[in-house]
């Protein structure tokens, strides 16, 4: 039964390019087989993007304020004494908002406080200084933190050899396919590709211990897919 199948998945391949006689009575175009390949590569990140700030309350909004730009004052300074460069660290919000007392029937109460929240986005370049990081913002006032994610600082070599394993998965397939019908791969008429997935985090962690705070790195894992035509001879 799956010879079968796949006898009739290579005749429908095929057909949709079986060769054509042209009008002027010329030369007919070779059959080709077009397939897709997948590759897959992984490795252990280096870097990470974290989020950290400070929430503050007070009576009044520019006693939140205040509170809050002494907080931060001192974080961003943490930051740079554990090695954060200013190019890696982008504030992502700063709101200030009135909290009120709860009602009924959502009809309006009176002002109880105001909340500040500043926060930044880090990049952590030294991933084995991750668990110190969080723990410095911890200790200097930090009460948001969230958002932890793993990286590479370059990707790129990675994304090349899932490439190459996916023109190796292509080839194999195609291959396959020309062996049950007889004939063999010849030349690449096109290579195009379908899509290439950067680094996501895996479920197989391996724990780094650094100072107060046990991170959890697990892998990275790129993805990359071609579709190739080849030419069959026989």
């Amino acid at each position: 039964m799956a010879a079968r199948a796949l006898l009739l998945a290579l005749a429908l391949a095929l057909s949709a390019c079986a060769p054509m006689a042209g009008s002027d009575g010329g030369p007919r175009r070779p059959s080709t087989v077009t397939v897709s390949g997948m590759g897959t590569t992984t490795a252990p990140p280096d870097m990470a993007e974290i989020t950290t700030g400070v929430v503050t309350r007070a009576p009044t909004a520019a006693q939140a304020l205040a509170q809050n730009n002494q907080a931060m004052a001192a974080l961003l300074q943490t930051l740079a004494g554990v090695g954060i460069a200013a190019r890696d660290i982008q504030t992502t919000n700063v709101s200030v908002s009135p909290q009120r007392r709860p009602g009924r029937d959502a009809a309006p109460t009176d002002i109880v406080a105001y909340e500040v929240v500043n926060q930044v986005h880090v990049k952590v370049r030294d991933l084995p200084s991750l668990g110190r990081v969080l723990d410095q913002q911890v200790a200097q006032g930090a009460n948001s933190l969230s958002g932890i994610r793993f990286g590479l600082n370059d990707p790129a070599p990675l994304l090349d050899e899932a490439r190459k394993r996916a023109m190796a998965d292509a080839r194999r397939k195609a291959e396959l396919y020309a062996a049950v019908a007889g004939l063999k791969v010849g030349r690449v008429v096109s290579v195009q590709e379908a899509g290439a997935a950067l680094p996501r985090p895996e479920m197989a962690a391996r724990a780094m211990m650094s100072a107060a705070v046990p991170v959890a790195a697990g892998e990275q894992e790129i993805q990359a897919s071609v579709s190739v035509t080849y030419v069959l001879e026989p």
